[in-house]
């Protein structure tokens, strides 16, 4: 019992950073600096003012962070979903795989070239800084639905590329050597985790889709549990198998996403307020890692704002600009995608796999991708909304809907069907009684900015109302309410 009050204390000032935490949610909507941000900044500040909470070993960092990847991973593959993803799957592919490497090529060459560094070491802090992160980007889009492909293709590139940079860099400190061997043993690797990382995503997302549909538990509240077990125990199937347990994570939440469920709400409220936890813990670790004293010193504060103002300006318009080239964007969302591929906790963790190889110059890099991704999330994740504006990218707040209304059913129920209507659809600016879908199907409910609308045979649709049906599967008319 003699250390019950110390522990009462830290679990007291945890709570207390919690709540400041998730109050600082409002802070960030009133000076547009992204929660990431403050989490990181904070984290860093508290360490060096309080020396013993950054006691924690770079080991240790490492695997906090991945557990909250994984499941920031899965959350945002349920939140894209397959039907969300499948006419942007080509594009993220590219972007993600093509885009990470050369990014990393650029930086690499503006490294070496500029700095002088060796081309390892380049190579090294290259690939830390080439992946986009999925927590940064999900919290700065957040509330903001993006329309056209411009939204998913970040927010599938932000997933796709994580597993793509850590393999990457996996790949480049586990290359012993130099000359064809080396570069052959990286590359293959490199594309040996990618293969079986998709391959065990892909079979690991059907069978939480059987589990989740067939499997029947005792108590409601098991299903979120047995659902984010999962996601763990594919993680961990990938990474036994040498795939990359990121991108199997990723996957298998594309595919559930958007399937029906039993107790599928429920599953993603757990798995969001899990991902809102998991940004603040691995942005508040990462931030408890870093030596402010070290970080703020001239030589590597300045080449820190040096690569940073490389990789914004130079690196991901210029050459990831090209990538992009063969993909059908406007000019709009074409630049707003180059501006906002920010940076966050990948890069961030990719810098600590290089402090426990312990290689050549391995705390300045970490010290530099820190400056990086402080930069990238107050300059680039604070001008998102503005960029979008000035490149004409329709992007809309979607308000906070706290109350809902539903019904339970035993069995799942047939013939109920959940509909947007877009901008431009045959819906658009139709009346009920005007729209092209048959005796067999009838509207129950239509909900439009939260609110109920009564339906009437001349209610008017309009964009971004949703739509509840009831209708035969033959009868169906997706293609009404589709742009």
């Amino acid at each position: 019992m003699h250390d019950l009050l110390p522990y009462g204390r830290v679990v007291l000032y945890a709570a207390l950073a919690v709540l400041l935490a998730v109050a600082s949610n409002r802070l960030t909507e009133w000076t547009r600096i992204p929660a990431p941000a403050l989490f990181l900044a904070a984290a860093a500040v508290a360490s060096n003012l309080v020396p013993e909470l950054g006691h924690l070993d770079i080991v240790t960092d490492q695997r906090i962070v991945t557990i909250a990847l994984v499941v920031i991973l899965f959350d945002g593959g349920m939140h894209i979903g397959w039907r969300r993803m499948r006419p942007a799957l080509g594009g993220v592919l590219w972007l993600g795989v093509a885009g990470t490497l050369v990014t990393t090529a650029a930086l690499a060459v503006a490294v070496h070239l500029v700095l002088g560094w060796q081309w390892q070491t380049a190579l090294v802090l290259g690939a830390a800084l080439a992946p986009t992160d999925p927590a940064v980007v999900f919290s700065v889009l957040g509330r903001r639905e993006i329309s056209g492909r411009s939204g998913t293709l970040l927010e599938g590139e932000s997933g796709a590329n994580d597993p793509v940079g850590i393999a990457l860099m996996i790949s480049l400190l586990g290359a012993t050597g130099g000359g064809l061997g080396a570069v052959g043993s990286g590359v293959g690797h490199f594309a040996l985790q990618l293969v079986v990382g998709g391959v065990v995503g892909v079979l690991g997302g059907w069978f939480l889709l059987y589990l989740m549909r067939r499997m029947p538990l005792p108590n409601p509240a098991l299903y979120p549990v047995q659902t984010l077990a999962v996601a763990f125990a594919l993680f961990g199937v990938a990474t036994v198998a040498e795939g990359s347990g990121y991108l199997a994570v990723f996957v298998a939440g594309i595919l559930v996403g958007d399937e029906r469920a039993p107790y599928k709400r429920e599953i993603e409220h757990f798995a969001g307020a899990l991902a809102g936890l998991a940004e603040i813990v691995a942005f508040t670790v990462l931030g408890l890692s870093v030596d402010l004293h070290d970080v703020l010193s001239a030589d590597r504060l300045w080449t820190g704002l040096l690569v940073a103002a490389v990789l914004i300006l130079l690196a991901r318009p210029l050459f990831v600009g090209l990538v992009l080239a063969p993909l059908s964007l406007t000019r709009g969302e074409r630049g707003f995608v180059l501006f906002a591929g920010l940076k966050g906790a990948v890069p961030i963790l990719l810098g600590t796999y290089v402090l426990v190889e312990g290689g050549e110059r391995a705390h300045e890099i970490y010290d530099i991708v820190f400056v990086v991704v402080l930069v990238s999330v107050v300059v680039q994740g604070g001008l998102v909304p503005t960029v979008a504006k000035l490149l004409r990218v329709p992007m809309r707040t979607v308000e906070a809907e706290p109350w809902a209304l539903g019904m339970r059913f035993r069995d799942e129920p047939e013939g109920l069907h959940r509909y947007v209507v877009a901008a431009g659809s045959r819906a658009d600016g139709c009346t009920v009684a005007d729209l092209d879908v048959g005796q067999n199907f009838w509207i129950s409910m239509v909900s439009r900015q939260g609110r109920l609308v009564q339906v009437r045979g001349e209610t008017v649709l309009r964009p971004g109302d949703e739509v509840l049906a009831l209708a035969d599967a033959d009868d169906a008319p997706d293609d009404v309410f589709a742009p």
